[in-house]
């Protein structure tokens, strides 16, 4: 699992860091010493698993797990504090689990594990749950020149920014106003989610590709722009390859 790690403290950050060497399951994604930080790195990074602290400066980490839990494909919940007066307000945020500081080996082991068999369940619900969906031959845009019918043939991907999505097709690139959750709903098996940001046709994919950095991105046909691919999608991304 891809993890995040959320504490003002440096000292608390730095013994989860040790606990989480002792799980070769699990890999450090990032640091955050904030909320601000923390939904920065949420959206640049794609972590499976957030661990939090609650009492933060700016806003607190249970503003933070509510914005979210807001997100359309958000990562598990944590949280790691030193107070217990939050546990049930925690879970009202779905959070998977709640530890005190100082915290032990073992009770991470458990809720981490706990959060891995959540999301396997959850993607197997997904799978199962899926319904045949109306295919649809545009979707529209509203630009200065009026409302835009883009054909959903020419679409190579969807890409989020913040409050925004652009649609890069073979005209170009278009602000539309979907989630990125309605576009995947709306456009069924035609594309796959590969990012928290990103949702791409399958029928353009060429191939994937490992960048210098140690990431991975997609080699889309007719688009020279290549969209990352996250950890935690990547499995499932080498997969649909396998049987394209």
């Amino acid at each position: 699992m891809d993890i995040l790690l959320v504490d003002d403290e440096p000292l608390a950050r730095e013994r989860l860091k040790k606990l989480l060497q002792d799980l070769p399951e699990c890999r450090l994604v990032g640091e955050a010493e904030n909320g601000d930080e923390a939904l920065t790195l949420i959206m640049a990074e794609d972590p499976d698993l957030v661990l939090l602290d609650i009492r933060m400066p700016g806003p607190s980490g249970m503003e933070v797990a509510k914005q979210i839990s807001e997100l359309e494909d958000p990562p598990a919940i944590i949280f790691c504090s030193a107070y217990d007066e939050y546990a049930l307000e925690a879970f009202g945020v779905h959070a998977v689990g709640y530890l005190l500081k100082p915290v032990r080996g073992e009770d991470l082991k458990a809720v981490i594990d706990k959060a891995a068999s959540m999301n396997r369940l959850q993607r197997r619900s997904q799978q199962t749950d899926e319904s045949p969906v109306p295919q649809r031959q545009h979707i529209s845009a509203k630009t200065h020149r009026g409302l835009e019918l883009i054909e959903i043939d020419s679409i190579r991907y969807f890409s989020a920014d913040q409050k925004y999505v652009t649609v890069i097709h073979a005209g170009g690139e278009t602000l539309i106003d979907d989630t990125l959750k309605e576009l995947e709903t709306l456009l069924g098996s035609r594309f796959v989610r590969v990012h928290r940001n990103a949702l791409v046709a399958k029928k353009y994919i060429l191939a994937l590709e490992k960048s210098q950095e140690g990431g991975y991105h997609l080699r889309l046909e007719g688009c020279e722009r290549k969209p990352a691919v996250s950890r935690r999608h990547l499995s499932s991304v080498k997969q649909l390859l396998q049987n394209l």
